[in-house]
């Protein structure tokens, strides 16, 4: 997720302003910053890694001249945190430059073709295939305007973007484009503006114009223009007012960081769909050789590889071991060797017990193999083979988009394993496929039909004790998962088992009016589910049920339920299944007069052992 700012002046040198206004991007998240200027038919520009304040200390950001200019701030989805990959990027002519926020999902076709042609890349970025578009596109029509050079280019790109495009050849203008990445205009007397997000740009003016899925805007100094990028049809959209405060702005208007990051789902689970198979690949034919696996993590990370352990299993016929980090070396430390594989995951890259774990398989001559969201971190250093989850920057201490995406690329390799191994039919292949394609929608509806419900659930029981999670088979991870959110952010003491062991002892605790929480996908275990309900409800529990839509047999047994679309396959049940969780966690924190993104004693990256 990347910070894209850009603007035209009717006085005064842009990049000072386009420098503020990235800081103010900052909450985003990045790993590198970079400005492009245009003054006297000119293009300058400065890059390179680091924060900003950093990078503006040895380059000084704000000399650069011109009333014209754009500017990023980098999250590494494809290529090191590098200055060579931070944007702007530009043609082979250096005529020119291009900041992108999204992912290219066809930029390996396009990178080949263009090299076929005699285009040199200097990154190993998926944007940089952009400017060199644009640039093969005007070669081979010298009398395209620009702007229709970059139309007729951005047609070819499969995936998400938004753009700020610049170029010499037409120095007073900024082209932007966007699909499905967030793409906001301002507009006040002193110039207009571009951004990723309000906040950027709300110092400076309260005037913003929403652009559209599909649409190109051109940009001068006298305004903006809209039109379609499919037919060039011209869209009038005049400006709202936004009433938010800087600080409301930064969270897109929502009052916490969690609460955003839970309706950012279905946006990220649409990144994770556009992994590049080439390195899914590489990573199976890894796991496909491999004697025996463990799936290391810590904390939500270790739910998501709970889930995977099934997902291989029934997809792919491959055992694996999820292992807690933090025991790793305990339990396996001296077992592992050359023909050990291990699959560390880690939101930040950064988890101290679990790069303990990676160390000590790594000189036992394991196979270390990572999926992490922050790319450049220790963890992708030191893999064999690392996979970015493409989620964005998550601002909330509590864990949720990154462990749907963590989910969604672990049944991607799963599904691609099982291909390799011809495990399961192609109609069962293309069945899971085409729903986890589905799977943002699904997570869409969810937010949308049951977010009313749910507050009405937290409001109902925040003045609980106790709450168990229970669920069977793979919905034990989905068990594991809610409690730990509940715990993190309210403060609940929660206990989740597989639904089997719930007699085996913790029934006891069961009394009149205690909520116990079932996780009720349509399976195989859907049944036994039923025996264990009326095992509780029979000892005067309060049923709290996520059942798919028109489960009407758990319905009539449930207090409460809350529903998600029909048809979901049991192995990819925890994307939407932990989404009711993840709500019913935040709202209840809010019942209970507690702030959800600042959990007491605990820390996004937990660098200490």
């Amino acid at each position: 997720m990347c910070g894209i700012f850009g603007c035209i002046l009717k006085e005064g040198n842009a990049a000072p302003l386009i420098h503020s206004s990235l800081k103010r991007l900052e909450y985003r998240g990045y790993d590198s910053v970079g400005i492009a200027t245009i003054s006297d038919g000119k293009i300058f520009m400065k890059k390179d890694q680091g924060k900003i304040d950093e990078v503006h200390k040895i380059l000084n950001l704000d000399d650069l001249p011109g009333n014209l200019g754009i500017g990023h701030t980098r999250w590494a989805t494809h290529g090191a945190p590098l200055k060579v990959n931070s944007h702007p990027h530009t043609d082979c002519t250096g005529e020119i430059m291009v900041v992108h926020n999204g992912i290219v999902e066809n930029f390996m076709e396009l990178k080949a073709e263009l090299q076929n042609l005699g285009h040199t890349f200097v990154s190993k970025t998926d944007t940089e295939v952009i400017p060199h578009l644009i640039e093969e596109t005007l070669k081979n029509n010298p009398k395209l305007s620009f702007v229709s050079a970059i139309q007729e280019s951005i047609k070819r790109l499969e995936g998400s973007y938004a753009l700020a495009i610049i170029s010499s050849r037409d120095p007073d203008k900024i082209i932007c484009a966007r699909n499905e990445s967030p793409l906001v205009l301002g507009i006040n007397g002193k110039g207009v503006f571009c951004a990723s997000d309000i906040p950027a740009f709300l110092p400076i003016t309260n005037k913003a114009v929403m652009i559209n899925n599909g649409e190109l805007v051109i940009l001068t100094a006298q305004g903006y223009e809209i039109k379609k990028i499919s037919d060039s049809t011209p869209i009038t959209r005049e400006p709202i007012t936004i009433e938010w405060t800087a600080e409301m702005a930064v969270k897109q208007g929502y009052p916490h960081f969690m609460i955003k990051e839970i309706h950012e789902q279905p946006e990220t689970l649409r990144n994770t769909l556009r992994m590049q198979d080439h390195y899914l690949d590489l990573l199976t034919t890894f796991l496909d050789r491999a004697n025996e696996v463990f799936l290391v993590a810590c904390g939500t990370s270790y739910h998501a590889c709970l889930a995977a352990s099934y997902m291989f299993s029934k997809l792919a016929f491959l055992p694996t071991y999820p292992v807690y980090a933090s025991e790793f070396v305990e339990q396996h430390g001296k077992s592992v060797n050359i023909d050990s594989t291990i699959l560390a995951v880690s939101q930040s890259g950064e988890t101290a017990d679990t790069l303990a774990a990676v160390t000590c398989a790594q000189q036992r001559a394991a196979t270390i193999l990572g999926l992490t969201n922050v790319i450049g971190s220790t963890l992708t250093r030191i893999s064999r083979v690392y996979i970015g989850t493409q989620a964005g920057p998550e601002i909330g201490v509590a864990a949720t988009k990154t462990f749907t995406s963590q989910l969604s690329v672990l049944a991607q390799l799963a599904l691609k394993l099982s291909k390799k191994r011809g495990k399961i039919s192609q109609d069962e292949m293309d069945c899971l496929e085409e729903n986890l394609k589905k799977m943002p929608e699904d997570v869409e509806t969810i937010v949308r039909t049951q977010e009313e419900k749910i507050k009405q659930i937290a409001h109902k029981y925040k003045d609980s004790k106790v709450f168990f999670y229970l669920g069977r088979g793979i919905s034990t991870a989905t068990a594991y998962e809610g409690r730990l959110k509940l715990m993190e952010i309210a403060y609940i003491p929660s206990i989740a088992f597989p639904a089997g062991e719930s007699k085996h002892g913790p029934i006891s605790l069961v009394e009149n009016g205690f909520p116990v929480v079932f996780i009720c996908p349509r399976d195989d275990s859907h049944k036994t589910l039923i025996g264990n309900i009326m095992e509780m409800k029979a000892r005067g529990a309060h049923i709290i049920s996520v059942i798919e839509e028109g489960d009407e047999e758990i319905k009539a047994l449930s207090e409460e339920y809350i529903e998600v679309p029909k048809g979901i396959p049991s192995v990819l049940s925890p994307i939407p299944f932990v989404v009711p969780l993840q709500l019913l966690a935040y709202y209840t924190a809010l019942e209970k007069g507690l702030d959800p993104d600042m959990p007491r004693n605990l820390a996004k990256s937990v660098t200490v052992k």
